[in-house]
Order: structure tokens, then sequence, then C-alpha cells
């Protein structure tokens, strides 16, 4: 009985339309985080000390312990070994990291895309490390589930161009389920790390993040004259997030949270500037939990007919 429970839990039969969003969703994402780099891309990265910060002494200090780790300067060396510049070479792979986040938009060749993606993401991860934020870890975990998940999805161009056999629902259920609770456990733990801590119960913790730059949008005149409201805010955000574990699964509260938790997002990119950590947050989140609240409207993709006989 709690086998079945079990494997009912982890495999629900599900359509693809989650993957589609977060194969729009994270191609998006790619594409403007591409366009807010390319006129520095070339400065941030380069090596030899001609840069903001040396790609090789980053990529030094951060490969000492994992030395396995994509980096720019593997594609480089690559680059020199057939007669191509540094200053090219980078430009090359913004440019293939671009078409990349085009190719998931349309979903054309959905599966290298999402590989080209990942790994290119996680190489200027890797060599820029030093100026990483949040923002970076959320694309490295959706482009890997990404890359990981059945692929292409119905609404893809690969699947209008290739008829791909339809993917099994349950399959499509684990991976979306996996997503869900390695959200759940993000939030709670980040929730959880709020609380434990009394700036976010006084307000201390917001009036910090909203005045330091260069996140420092909304001026300080106005802070001060709603600075009551700050510790409201602090509660409520680490109410939002340690509850979301608990209140993002029955649907009668579902909604409730997940719309709490997009305007919580929405704001932090309306009040601080950080529209990219914003967009990621809200696409994985879409993904995980938004097509659960149209589950009445969904139709799971049906396998043929042998292919349910043989299983």
């Amino acid at each position: 009985m709690y086998g079945r429970r079990l494997t009912e839990f982890f495999f629900p039969v599900v359509s693809d339309t989650w993957i589609s969003i977060l194969r729009v969703g994270l191609g998006l994402q790619v594409v403007l985080y591409c366009l807010s780099l390319w006129p520095d891309w070339n400065f941030l990265f380069v090596g030899n000390g001609n840069g903001l910060i040396s790609r090789d002494l980053t990529e030094t200090i951060l490969t000492l312990d994992t030395p396995f780790l994509p980096r720019l300067g593997w594609l480089v060396g690559f680059g020199s070994h057939i007669g191509l510049s540094e200053s090219r070479t980078l430009s090359l792979t913004l440019g293939c990291f671009l078409a990349s986040g085009c190719c998931l938009i349309l979903g054309f060749l959905c599966r290298p895309a999402a590989i080209t993606a990942w790994f290119l993401h996680l190489a200027s991860v890797t060599s820029g490390g030093l100026m990483s934020y949040g923002v970076d870890n959320f694309m490295t975990i959706g482009l890997f589930y990404l890359m990981l998940c059945p692929l292409p999805d119905r609404y893809s161009l690969d699947a209008r161009l290739w008829q791909n056999r339809p993917k099994d629902p349950s399959q499509l259920g684990f991976y979306q389920r996996v997503l869900q609770i390695h959200l759940c456990l993000i939030y709670f733990f980040g929730g959880l790390d709020k609380c434990l801590g009394a700036g976010w119960w006084n307000g201390t913790s917001i009036w910090r993040a909203l005045t330091r730059p260069p996140f420092n949008i909304i001026s300080p005149h106005i802070l001060i004259r709603w600075s009551y409201l700050l510790p409201v805010v602090g509660r409520f955000i680490c109410s939002i997030e340690i509850g979301y574990p608990i209140f993002i699964w029955p649907k009668r509260t579902r909604a409730i949270w997940l719309v709490s938790v997009v305007a919580m997002h929405l704001a932090i990119a309306l009040t601080m500037g950080m529209y990219l950590f914003a967009l990621i947050m809200i696409v994985l989140n879409a993904a995980a939990f938004g097509p659960g609240l149209l589950r009445r409207h969904e139709t799971p993709i049906s396998l043929p007919e042998e292919a349910v006989i043989s299983s």
C-alpha cells in the first residue's frame, strides 16, 4: 500500500506543459542574460590580468577542489589551437550561448541547445565566480533540469518537425516532482535561515538590502517614511518561504502561495533592480507548480497503443 502511494507520488501522470514553461522561460532568461553581459563580456572574462578580474586567477581559485568544472579557459585553449585569438573565442562563446537561448525559446534542437546553454553558463560562472550571485546558481539548476528532462515537449518546433514519439506521462511527472521537492527545500531552508536572525523580524535586513548599492533604487527618504512597514515585510517573507513546502502542495492553498511567491519576486525586481533573479525564480515556480492549477484543463500525453500493451 505504501509502495503504491510512493509510486503515485514520485511518478504522477502529468502533461509536458511544465517542460514548455521551463524551456521557454529559461530560453528567455539566457537571452536576457547574454544581452546584459554583451557590452562587457570580453572585459569580464579576458585572462592575463587584462580584464576587470583576471580569469586565470578566478579559475585557479575556484577549481582547486573541483578541477573538472567547465570553464572558459578550456574554450580559449581550444580556440588557440585552431588559430583563434582569446577575444574572438570569447565572442564566439557568447554568440553560441545566445543562440542556444533562442533555440530554447523556439523549441528547435531542444536537447543540444539545453546542454550547450548549461555548459556555457556553468563555464562562465566558474570563470567569473567572484562576480556571480544567486541568479547564476538558479540558472544552473534550471538548465540542469531542462537538460535531463524528456525533450522535446509537444509545443516545441522539434515536435512539429520530427514527429517524436509521445513521452510516458509518469516519466514527465517524476522530473517535475524532483523539481518541486528541490524548490521546497530551497525556500524552507532559506526561510529558516532568515527566521534564526533578528534582522528579518525588526526590518533591518530589508533596510540594508534596499539601501546597499547598486540595489538602492528607492530613495532613503521614502524608506524612512514607510519604515514601520519593514518589519511587516520581513515577517511576511519569512512566513512565505518557511511555509512554502507546507502550503504549496494542497490545492486549496497552492494558488495563494504561488501568487504570493511570484509577487515577492516581482517586488524584489522592482525595488532592487534584480530582474534576472526575479525572472528565473518565477520561471522555476511556474514550471513546478503552475500547471497543477490548471490540471482540469490539461490533457496528459497519451502513449501509443503498442507502447501501452508492451508496458
